[in-house]
């Protein structure tokens, strides 16, 4: 079992930054990422990366959002630059681990991001 403790979110200005942290107990994970919910919309992807360093991002945050991690601690970052109040939102960790060919996805409690004046 693999748990995902989250911080970070909080209250922002339009323009500012924030950076959301995620921490995953257990084994090695293979995906990590952040997804990110608004109300009244589904819960849609913000940025993935994999365990050797490849990742993705959703279009609306391309160039202002950057992933990363730290594989010995088995943490994934987000920081968030030029928040838009577009952005505000619940935002999910999540992480995929493979065994034996077999996926196991998990999901944090999730963090509130608020971009507003």
């Amino acid at each position: 079992q693999v748990q995902l403790v989250e911080s970070g979110g909080g209250l922002v200005q339009p323009g500012g930054s924030l950076r959301l942290s995620c921490a995953a107990s257990g084994d090695i994970i293979n995906l990590m990422g952040w997804y990110r919910q608004a109300p009244g919309k589904e819960r849609e992807l913000v940025a993935t990366e994999t365990l050797d360093g490849v990742t993705n991002y959703a279009d609306s945050v391309k160039g202002r959002f950057a992933i990363s991690r730290d594989n010995a601690k088995n943490t994934v970052y987000l920081q968030m630059n030029s928040l838009k109040p577009e952005d505000t939102a619940v935002y999910y960790c999540n992480a995929t681990r493979i065994r034996f060919g077999v996926l196991y996805n998990y999901w944090g409690q999730g963090t509130q991001v608020t971009v507003s004046s």
